[in-house]
């Protein structure tokens, strides 16, 4: 049997309480609340005009909803076929391995980082040391660059693929539901580094390998066919295939590329700076109201004009140095789950075409 579906303008208050959504959702069907089961299916603030409201899609069925799926790594093979080596253990390599799992491959996952814990210990050195190591800092390290500061992945394409199916493989490993009906999903830099931990037991526990510290420095080639690749400490690791999930910054892999004669294509990218306000403010300007009501969250802004928009906004967060290497000044912004402290940033950014590089290309190749 299909659930109704429908359609709720609720206020903050209302649509934070169960109960009240089981009311309204019982008024509105003239049914008894008792013999209804209401799960949500997709929750945004709607602020545009007048007080703050909450739209929120739920399913209803008469009596108890089906079961649950049955988890998303069940369907793993018990026996894995050929290896493929992927390098990086970000959100591309791990969501990768957990692909090729899936496909009944073995992946061999080389992170040039430490693991999430021993990462915390080099974080800590740049804010009090002012020490950057160039393996393990805010970009490098398990989880990738976003595992420390609030990792967004964005997509504008209906064309992507099952969205959901990452949603849910994040709350199969410690993320809040919440995540599977909110119009902007967040897990926040707190409970990120131990879901990427879940992320990496599940891999060794369906036959993955995930190795740290195992920079590549080289590939392994024979006959011009790639068979692997060389790490820093001169060990090779085969495979029938090389996945590079390196990010934008491990530049000495595209260096590699480039010496080795491997095509590679530039992309747009985006450049900017950061700009940090008091929560409160942004509150006053998209909730009009001051202080906000506490059964609404964090205001957020997206701006665009004339080329210049704004990227990666943090309501409730705090600003990050995220250098690679010493003498380098970069920041990043992140959020807590909470998204609880007083200040907001955003990063402002303009794109970078292919024609916008050509006047440099002669004197930096």
């Amino acid at each position: 049997m299909k659930p109704r579906t429908l359609e709720l303008k609720l206020t903050p208050a209302q649509a934070s309480d169960p109960s009240e959504v089981l009311r309204v959702v019982a008024k509105k069907l003239k049914k008894k609340g008792h013999k209804l089961t209401v799960v949500p299916r997709r929750r945004a603030v709607d602020a545009r005009r007048g007080e703050p409201k909450i739209v929120l899609s739920v399913d209803v069925w008469e009596g108890p909803p089906p079961p649950p799926p049955p988890p998303t790594l069940e369907a793993v093979p018990d026996k894995l076929g050929s290896s493929v080596v992927v390098v990086g253990a970000g959100p591309a390599g791990y969501f990768c391995a957990l692909e090729l799992l899936l496909q009944g491959l073995k992946p061999i996952v080389l992170e040039r980082g430490k693991d999430t814990q021993a990462r915390r210990y080099d974080l800590r050195a740049i804010t009090q040391k002012n020490t950057v190591h160039e393996h393990s800092n805010y970009c490098f390290g398990e989880g990738g660059a976003g595992t420390y500061s609030d990792g967004k992945l964005y997509t504008r394409s209906v064309k992507r693929g099952d969205i959901k199916s990452v949603l849910q493989l994040f709350v199969e490993h410690g993320a809040t539901p919440d995540i599977l009906v909110d119009s902007h999903p967040h897990i926040g830099s707190d409970k990120l580094p131990y879901i990427v931990e879940g992320l990496r037991r599940s891999i060794l526990e369906l036959g993955g390998e995930v190795h740290f510290e195992s920079p590549v420095v080289d590939f392994k080639l024979k006959n011009d066919k790639l068979e692997g690749v060389i790490l820093a400490n001169g060990d090779e690791v085969l495979g029938e295939a090389v996945v590079l999930a390196t990010g934008h910054s491990a530049r000495d892999i595209f260096h590699l590329l480039h010496r080795r004669g491997i095509r590679i294509e530039n992309k747009p990218f985006a450049l900017g700076l950061r700009v940090e306000h008091p929560q409160p403010v942004v509150d006053s300007i998209q909730y009009r109201q001051q202080p906000r009501d506490e059964n609404l969250p964090a205001a957020s802004y997206r701006l665009a004009k004339e080329g210049v928009y704004s990227f990666c906004m943090c309501p409730g967060g705090i600003m990050v140095p995220a250098a690679t290497a010493p003498g380098e000044i970069v920041v990043n912004g992140m959020s807590p789950s909470k998204r609880n402290t007083r200040w907001a940033n955003s990063g402002i950014v303009t794109g970078v075409e292919e024609e916008d590089l050509a006047p440099f290309a002669e004197e930096f190749g």
